[in-house]
Parts: C-alpha cells; sequence; structure tokens
C-alpha cells in the first residue's frame, strides 16, 4: 500500500484527510471513473454540454486533449474544472516544448536535440518553456520526460524522443527536466517502462519486448529508474513492452504465451518497479489503443481491469466509454480488482492532486492561470530560447569532400528536394502532414540569404550536363517521421527523380530535420548535417552554420553511422 506521507507526496494531515474523506464520499461509479484518463477527441467533444455529459457519466480522474488554439483549450479546462466534483489531472505531453500541450505552442528541442547539446541548462529551459505554456492552457501534469534508452538506431519511436543511450546522461538531463517542470504547479510522468529503445518495433502496433537479462537491465534501464525514483518523480507510464528476463525471474515457471507487456504484468509493475525499485507514486498505462497491449492476446474485457490488477493505477483513454467502463466495473465486482488494489490505486491517484493542492485551488476557484496568462504561449521570449538552443544543437555529422561553406558566391544555384512525410496517426487520429509550409519556409529563407532556389519536382532526371549547367549544388532534406504505420521508418522516395543519382553529379548537402539515422538510406552522402527539429528555428540555424556564418556545436551520437562502414565516409 502506498504511503502517502513519504517520497514522492509527502502529504500533511490535512491533505491526507481531503483523500480520506473524498474516497469515503465517493459511489463505486465515482471510484471506476477515477482510474481513467479520458481523451477530449475534437470540436464537438469540448462543447460544455459534452464535457459535462462525460463528467456526469464517466467521472474520469484525469483528461488528455488533441491539441487545439490556446483559448480552445482553456475555456474546455476551466470548463471541465469548474464542472467536476473531484479535481481533474489535465495533461499536456510537452516532450521537447510548448508544442507539446497546444497549437501555437513553442518548440524548443526535443530528446535527442538536448543530448547534441549536452547540457542540463538547456533541458531545464526547455521544461521551463513547456511548464509553462503548458499551465496557460490548463495542464497540471506532463506525459515527460521519455527516459528510454536509443540502443537500437532503427527505433524510430523514441530515438528523437529520448536522450541517447547513456544512462548516466540520461538520469542527469531528466533531474534537469523535473527542476524546470516544478516552476509550475505540474506533475512529471517518465516513460516508457520498463524501457524502449532496445529493438525496432512500434508499440502502436506491436507488443514491445525489451531482450535485455536481468543484470544487463539493472545496470542500464533499472539504473535510470532507480535514481530517478530516488530523486522523487511522482509518476510513471507503463508501455505495452515486455521483459522476459524479469517476468522469468519474478514467475518461475512462468510460459512463454503467459508473457505480458508490463501493463498486463503484475511481476513487472507490483514486484519489480513498486516492490524492488521502490516506486511510490502513481502508474498510468500507455494509451490502451496501442495494439502492443491489445497483442497480449487477451480480449479487451479482461485487459481493462487486469491493468490495475497488476498494478497500474491510472488507464490511458477509453475505446468505447460504456464499453471500457462497464469491464472496469465488472472487473471489480467479480474480483479482478481487489478492494485492496481499488482502495491503492485510488490513494495514489488522489495523493497526486493533494501534491498539487488541487482540492486548495478549486476551493478557492483558483484551478485556472488567468486567461491573460496565454500570452506566453509561442511569445518572443520563448522563441528566443528556441533560437539559442538551436544554435548549439545542429550537429555536422560529415563533410569528407568539403563542401561547406554553402554561399552563395560558391552555390548561387540550389536545387531543393524535400523527402517529406505522410500522414501520421496519433491517439487513433490521422493528422495530415505540414510538409507545404516547411517547403515554403525553407525556400524563403534560402532566397532571402541570396541564393536562387528550384524546389519543383521533375518529371524526369534529363541530360546529365545540363543539370549541372543549370545547378550549383543540391540540398537534400529529409523530414520522415510518422507513429504507428510502420515498425521502422526509411526514406520513401515518392518520386523517381528525388532518388539520389544528383549526388555523384553535384555537391549535395544532406539534412535531416527528423531522424538522424538517414545514413542507412544516403551513405553515399559526403556532407550530412543533422537538425532534430523541422521548425523554423531549427532550419535558420542550420542555414547559418552552413553558410559558415556560426560554427556547429552539436555532438552526434555512434547511432548516426548505423553500425555500417559504408556511412562513415
Amino acid at each position: 500500500m502506498v504511503n502517502l506521507r513519504e517520497k514522492p507526496y509527502y502529504l500533511n494531515e490535512e491533505q491526507i484527510q481531503w483523500i480520506e474523506d473524498t474516497i469515503a464520499g465517493m459511489t463505486d461509479e465515482e471510484k471506476i471513473g477515477q482510474l481513467f484518463v479520458n481523451m477530449v477527441a475534437n470540436e464537438e467533444e469540448r462543447k460544455p454540454e459534452n464535457l459535462k455529459k462525460i463528467l456526469d457519466t464517466y467521472h474520469p480522474g484525469a483528461i488528455r486533449y488533441h491539441n487545439a488554439s490556446k483559448e480552445e483549450l482553456w475555456d474546455m479546462a476551466d470548463c471541465l474544472q469548474k464542472t467536476t466534483k473531484i479535481p481533474l489531472l489535465i495533461a499536456s505531453n510537452c516532450e521537447a516544448g510548448g508544442n507539446g500541450g497546444t497549437k501555437g505552442g513553442t518548440p524548443i528541442a526535443n530528446g535527442a536535440a538536448l543530448a547534441a547539446i549536452d547540457s542540463e541548462d538547456a533541458v531545464y529551459r526547455m521544461a521551463e518553456v513547456s511548464a509553462r505554456e503548458a499551465a496557460a492552457v490548463g495542464c497540471n501534469w506532463n506525459f515527460a520526460p521519455v527516459v528510454d534508452l536509443t540502443y537500437n538506431w532503427r527505433n524510430t519511436i523514441v530515438q528523437l524522443r529520448a536522450f541517447n543511450d547513456e544512462p548516466d546522461d540520461v538520469i542527469r538531463y531528466t533531474k534537469a527536466f523535473f527542476k524546470g517542470m516544478k516552476t509550475q504547479n505540474i506533475a512529471t510522468c517518465m516513460k516508457h517502462f520498463p524501457g524502449d529503445g532496445t529493438e525496432e518495433n512500434d508499440q502502436h502496433l506491436i507488443m514491445g519486448v525489451n531482450e535485455f537479462d536481468c543484470e544487463k537491465w539493472d545496470q542500464t534501464f533499472g539504473k535510470v529508474y532507480q535514481e530517478l525514483i530516488d530523486e522523487g518523480v511522482m509518476t510513471i507510464m507503463a508501455g505495452h513492452i515486455a521483459l522476459p528476463a524479469y517476468s522469468r525471474k519474478l514467475r518461475p515457471g512462468i510460459k512463454d504465451e503467459e508473457i505480458r507487456p508490463a501493463t498486463l504484468a503484475p511481476e513487472l509493475i507490483t514486484d519489480l518497479l513498486k516492490g524492488q525499485l521502490g516506486f511510490n507514486g502513481m502508474v498510468v498505462t500507455d494509451a490502451s489503443h496501442m495494439i502492443g497491449m491489445f497483442g497480449a492476446t487477451i480480449p479487451r474485457c479482461q485487459q481493462v481491469p487486469q491493468a490495475i490488477a497488476a498494478g497500474c493505477d491510472m488507464y490511458l483513454f477509453f475505446n468505447d466509454r460504456d464499453e471500457d467502463f462497464g469491464y472496469m466495473m465488472e472487473g471489480y465486482r467479480n474480483g479482478t480488482i481487489t478492494e485492496e488494489r481499488l482502495n491503492d490505486a485510488l490513494h495514489r491517484i488522489l495523493g497526486v492532486k493533494a501534491a498539487l493542492n488541487l482540492h486548495i485551488l478549486q476551493k478557492e476557484e483558483k484551478l485556472m492561470a488567468p486567461k491573460e496568462n496565454l500570452k506566453v504561449v509561442g511569445c518572443k521570449e520563448h522563441l528566443e530560447v528556441s533560437r539559442e538552443l538551436a544554435d548549439q544543437y545542429v550537429t555536422l555529422v560529415k563533410d569528407r569532400l568539403n563542401y561547406l561553406p554553402m554561399t552563395p558566391n560558391r552555390y548561387q544555384r540550389i536545387k531543393l528536394v524535400y523527402i517529406g512525410s505522410e500522414a501520421t496517426v496519433i491517439a487513433g487520429t490521422k493528422f495530415e502532414s505540414n510538409d507545404k509550409v516547411i517547403i515554403a519556409d525553407i525556400v524563403s529563407q534560402l532566397e532571402a540569404a541570396g541564393f536562387e532556389v528550384d524546389a519543383e519536382v521533375a518529371s524526369k532526371k534529363g541530360k546529365m550536363e545540363e543539370f549541372k549547367k543549370n545547378y550549383d549544388c543540391v540540398l537534400l532534406v529529409l523530414n520522415v517521421q510518422g507513429f504507428a504505420q510502420y515498425n521502422t521508418m526509411r526514406i520513401k522516395w515518392d518520386e523517381p527523380t528525388k532518388q539520389p543519382w544528383y549526388m555523384s553529379e553535384l555537391p549535395t548537402f544532406v539534412v535531416s530535420l527528423s531522424n538522424t539515422n538517414n545514413l542507412i538510406d544516403v551513405p553515399m552522402a559526403r556532407c550530412y548535417i543533422n537538425a532534430y527539429m523541422d521548425h523554423h528555428e531549427s532550419f535558420a540555424a542550420v542555414l547559418e552554420k552552413m553558410m559558415g556564418n556560426s560554427e556547429f556545436k552539436g555532438r552526434y551520437n555512434e547511432n548516426v553511422f548505423c553500425g555500417r562502414w559504408e556511412t562513415r565516409f
């Protein structure tokens, strides 16, 4: 059972009494509702009458949402907190800036970019901006940081979101992240226990498997979790990731077909995380629509209550609200979720709320920051942080033939080739790419710097000599990313004329705005730069450095070479 007087809550008697009184006054339906994090998916669901219906019918303990304008999100959060009986945790996903909390939020730097800077101060500044912008729209819980370790260069799910593959670095950066978040009244949630990054699979599509043996896990992922639990992290997100070595150790005789992802494995959540590692905080599942959970080959009617029975305290998202609520209620009534387990989960959930003093803020009608605070979202000060960090993280991986600097005097006429991404699927919703906006911004920046740019997609290669007569160089911009569609992401040459035949004809500068491992598909590139982010400030920093007006300061991880010899020269 949780101890609310100890780390990470440190609650006083008044706070604990509020929890006890609240639980005592709950109906069974309200208790079950507290276990759910509800997704507010669209404009229709953000209408006050529909928000009220969700609260009255399902009594969720927390809310997550799809990003919308800051005004819409503030209105949504204000309506929710004024309507709810028990104050809500409202979660953002600010892993790399305020853009994870609201449209128009400031993108700062993802985990890989911050590792390229290798500065705890940079992590702190990113988290501080994220916290300000998230708090402005009503968030008090952040599903970050990502503390996975990128041991497998093929892993595209956490390749950019995680810091790197050095446990000590991840610990240093994460502690700085915690400090930045603490500048606002926001609880952090590190993820994805027991650890992603050892394989190439996407848990949106298939159950993940961390194949490390117990000793290796203890020295890597286990070390990270132990240090950060000791630091006082309040919540942890369990991934749909199995850890067979520990399941076998903690459940001798377990059959292979009985091994489950952590979200459904009591030996991993109750025994390893809460027991061996001593985590006294609250555990939330990763999104329950992900196939990594369905891939456990048990029906959803069992998955829903078994996640709580396994030791998870909150269940992330409904599939169908009526159905999942019914599954959870039935699991409580038939004993899958014991009275003791439900009581423990409720104390942990309300413990987070009490630690944030949400009950006091509710009484004082101060759960929401004043609406005028929205002015911090995307403000000049935050954009300046974005520019400063971009200057530090842009990384030159190689320039073997000394193509740089790229100046109008040397390369007046640029052929721009852009490889983007298809629509992405996040939390079950499809989002179209913003490639057209990014291309337009790149062209605008190049032209402002004095270059002539041709970004048209040719219908055929044509004569080599004519190509060399028309252009001085090629700028190949790669922005390949996506979730829940492929287990691995590789460059898709969507037009034959975009394929890298031009690298043998003209100096070609390759810039990746996303994944860091694209050399696997362009090993012949002689000049390759990782920009990590696809926002305006990132490419502006790239251009400054390519033109020789600023030095490259970022450091790369050996993963960029993809374990191949031919990518290095």
